[in-house]
């Protein structure tokens, strides 16, 4: 994997760089056992005939850690990615519901028809869909949009199609499949489902499996680091789909305490970002700061040497990680 640092870089330019104190933080992949259990990210392969609360809590107890949690429920029969984030990485799991779902799903037609038929009725969900959610979810029963970005006929054989879906987070797949059938006149149902992909992070990025979760937690009481780090990655891996801002040393612990960020204070800017776009806020070691939104576009904010560039939503670093520099300007008097 590369390092996030690295990545960073090159989506971003220079604004108002400078050098970084080693004496604070620490690059994600060079955090201590205590921190990587701090914000750490499990992008667990699920496995069928568990549900989303019990893998959570299973890989909570392995871990040995406080606290757990989850984005984006997957049914017991369903399999694939569960985003699980520890400790204070929890604050980013909103976040990974703001990008889109990628899923495989095997249908079956209750009546046998041609494939160039299917595939002519397959593609009018491409695009814009409307959708109730069924009797059993645990949201208001209301029609509403949803998106389908990509959805692919990827093989056949029979009554049974294999496809490709990358959809907007909070698709019902099972209704869309149901929504088929009855367009094609002969009836259709989910018989498998796989999520292969959630925001930015997918099946090439590296699954973790709840075997490898077990040697990790046994391999912890031997003080064996490098396993651990083979299944609890940094959250900042699972954040790409945000556009990233690099801010100084000196607004860092301003912005743990929920301080706007000001133009001064950035470093190194995507420059793709628009108003209102989501962002996500590092430090010079790639460290995940804060997730916001933009209220100034790059051009804008290249152009001002002062102002609010974007209001913070989610505070994910704990205080105190860097010196607060206001203090320390206030001493100086």
């Amino acid at each position: 994997m590369q390092k996030i640092l690295d990545a960073l870089l090159t989506r971003t330019v220079p604004l108002f760089e400078e050098p970084t104190d080693p004496s604070y933080g620490h690059a994600p992949e060079e955090r201590t056992v205590a921190e990587v259990l701090e914000y750490g990210f499990v992008p667990l392969d699920k496995p069928s005939g568990m549900n989303s609360f019990e893998a959570v809590d299973l890989v909570k107890r392995l871990l040995n850690v406080s606290k757990a949690g989850h984005s984006g429920t997957l049914d017991p029969p369903v399999s694939g990615l569960l985003p699980i984030a520890l400790g204070s990485a929890t604050k980013a799991l909103s976040s990974l519901l703001l990008g889109p779902k990628e899923y495989y799903a095997v249908m079956k037609i209750h009546k046998e028809i041609s494939k160039e038929e299917a595939k002519a009725a397959i593609e009018k969900f491409q695009g814009l869909i409307y959708q109730r959610p069924p009797i059993r979810s645990s949201v208001k029963r209301e029609v509403r949009a949803r998106r389908i970005f990509e959805l692919e006929l990827v093989e056949t054989d029979g009554k049974f199609y294999l496809l490709r879906i990358l959809c907007e987070s909070g698709t019902y797949v099972r209704k869309l499949i149901y929504d088929m059938g009855e367009l094609l006149g002969v009836g259709a149902s989910m018989v498998d489902l796989r999520r292969t992909k959630v925001s930015g992070y997918g099946e090439n990025d590296g699954f973790v499996r709840l075997q490898e979760v077990y040697m990790a937690s046994e391999a912890l009481k031997r003080d064996d680091t490098k396993t651990l780090k083979s299944v609890v990655f940094p959250i900042e891996s699972a954040m790409r789909h945000l556009k990233p801002v690099i801010v100084k040393d000196s607004a860092v612990a301003s912005l743990c305490n929920g301080a706007y960020l000001a133009i001064p204070g950035i470093a190194r800017i995507d420059p793709s970002i628009q108003q209102n776009d989501n962002i996500a806020i590092y430090t010079l070691k790639g460290e995940i700061i804060a997730t916001g939104r933009a209220v100034m576009d790059f051009n804008s904010i290249e152009e001002s040497q002062k102002g609010i560039a974007a209001m913070i939503e989610r505070v994910i670093m704990k205080e105190n990680t860097y010196p607060r520099s206001w203090k320390a300007a206030k001493q100086a008097l």
